[in-house]
């Protein structure tokens, strides 16, 4: 059996953190290498991937022993990787092997040859530290603080049980989705008996660890290609606005009803499900069912998908960081996708940041935290869009946001933010544009956000450097005065009109501070 390590893969710290970084995973159904970069902000930036199906869970179904060729091929693919890794300018690799190279009776001869003939050390780790690492990845880049971890992979699923975005405890257990499916799923499609004993199993199994049930105000959240490929699949079949898996919730009711369609399946008709990846046809039936049996047990309504996970845990803890607030991850990663961008400007993101707060101090005194953070962040971001097109740059930004590698963000929160940036710049847009997760009762709440950010932007147009210092805006009765530089009749007729017609209110403004009632 291969030694296992529960130390660091990597001592700390890194030798330069800025510096691309390969991370390798010789998982139980595939293997897989990500080339990392860590910016100043401490956001991960993805440079380049690769994958390879590596199927090393079926050479443990009748024995303990992975075969010459699994090993052959295993090495093979870390070749690959590193070449990969390679050309991306990679300074270090890390590489670590999970459940099936554990528990095999030759994985010391798998990492020996991974090492000789690939010039890979992989560091075969134990659940706990398996645990821990996808933890480290999966929740900080999620708007959650107290919950249970579920990360289903081809050999084991890890649960890891967290509170206040510390870990508490760690679960490692047998029920991975390429074992369960092999162990249990024999027939074409699956047998009901078949699928209900893999169901009590998992049953069984959860009840024997003592992981219990949820508590109030804890959340399950769920990592790995087999939660992640259910959630793409669940996704691929409604009408949806995020094309990204990071932060999609994916209920119970809906996922039992897609349990039901996968089992009842032949393989063949499994795989054009859309959404389904090919390697995972014959494993995710059972991975559904092991799934939808925690979710109950656990007393879970939804999971909440991380597309992070062991890899990126890896990362933090080889540097050493502990999950930051979330308010914090939030702001580096908006700064981090603004800074790729040329024409992102610092000085003019500060000046319509500080116009659009005064507008809300003004207009929006009893205004929450999260509404405050929600215009801060449009305000900060909108001039991304300029990098497309100056005069779509509200629409080319919006879409950014849906697409990009935002994290710290729920999915119902990127569409409030990009609904606001939008309707900045088409006033008729509507927040059915982000439906399901936008209704008809967030109209008042994006239509007001909206219209601010859209003033704040034709003032930020006409300050001079520093000039922030210079906006004020009150509320006296049914007039708003607004003391900003727009000297032009026309704009200052079409901002009031909009103001009138959002905020009910009369918008007086004051270009060089003197009173000017044509408002």
């Amino acid at each position: 059996m291969a030694t296992r390590s529960n130390e660091r893969v990597l001592p700390l710290p890194l030798d330069a953190p800025s510096t691309p970084l390969a991370v390798i995973d010789v998982g139980s159904n595939s293997g897989r290498v990500v080339l990392f970069r860590l910016d100043e902000l401490g956001h991960l930036e993805i440079l380049a991937d690769g994958r390879s199906p590596l199927r090393l869970a079926l050479d443990l179904r009748d024995g303990d022993t992975l075969s010459e060729r699994t090993i052959e091929h295993t090495v093979g693919a870390l070749r690959d990787f590193r070449a990969i890794a390679t050309s991306s300018g990679a300074g270090q690799i890390l590489a670590v092997a999970t459940s099936a190279v554990r528990e095999s009776a030759n994985g010391d001869e798998l990492v020996r040859r991974c090492l000789r003939d690939a010039g890979i050390r992989v560091v075969v780790i134990d659940g706990e530290t398996e645990a821990r690492y996808a933890y480290l990845g999966a929740v900080r880049g999620l708007p959650v603080a107290d919950g249970m971890l579920m990360d289903i992979g081809g050999g084991s699923v890890e649960l890891s049980r967290f509170r206040g975005r510390e870990l508490v405890k760690t679960w490692t257990l047998p029920l991975g989705a390429l074992r369960m499916s092999d162990r249990f799923l024999t027939s074409d499609p699956p047998a009901t008996a078949e699928v209900d004993a893999l169901a009590g199993h998992v049953r069984t199994l959860l009840a024997e660890s003592g992981v219990g049930r949820l508590e109030g105000g804890e959340q399950l959240v769920g990592t790995g290609g087999t939660v992640r490929n259910l959630a793409k699949i669940d996704r691929y079949g409604r009408g949806y606005p995020i094309p990204r898996l990071h932060g999609y919730t994916l209920t119970s009711s809906r996922l039992d009803g897609l349990t039901r369609i996968l089992v009842s399946r032949r393989l063949a008709r499994r795989r054009a499900i859309a959404g389904l990846s090919s390697e995972r046809a014959d494993s995710i039936a059972g991975g559904a069912v092991v799934a939808l049996t925690a979710m109950e047990v656990f007393g879970a309504p939804d999971v909440l998908v991380s597309g992070q996970g062991l890899r990126e845990g890896l990362v933090y803890d080889a540097i050493g960081e502990p999950p930051p607030a979330i308010e914090e991850v939030r702001r580096s990663s908006i700064d981090a996708l603004a800074s790729r961008f040329a024409t992102w400007d610092p000085t003019r993101a500060r000046r319509r940041v500080a116009a659009v707060r005064e507008l809300a101090a003004a207009l929006e005194p009893k205004a929450g935290p999260g509404f405050l953070e929600r215009l801060d962040e449009a305000a900060a971001i909108l001039d991304v869009g300029r990098s497309i097109d100056y005069y779509r740059r509200f629409e080319h930004t919006a879409d950014m946001l849906v697409r990009a590698d935002l994290i710290g963000f729920s999915h119902r929160r990127l569409a409030l933010l990009a609904a606001v940036v939008r309707q900045a710049g088409d006033e008729k847009m509507r927040v059915q544009v982000y439906r399901p997760l936008l209704s008809p009762a967030d109209r008042e709440s994006v239509a007001r956000a909206s219209t601010m950010l859209a003033i704040a932007d034709q003032i930020e147009h006409r300050l001079p450097p520093g000039g922030e210092e210079g906006i004020r805006c009150e509320v006296r009765g049914g007039t708003v005065l607004l003391e900003a530089p727009v000297f032009d009749e026309w704009r200052r007729e079409a901002m009031a009109r909009r103001l009138r017609r959002v905020f009910g209110k009369r918008l007086v403004i004051q270009p060089d501070g003197r009173s000017d009632d044509r408002g």
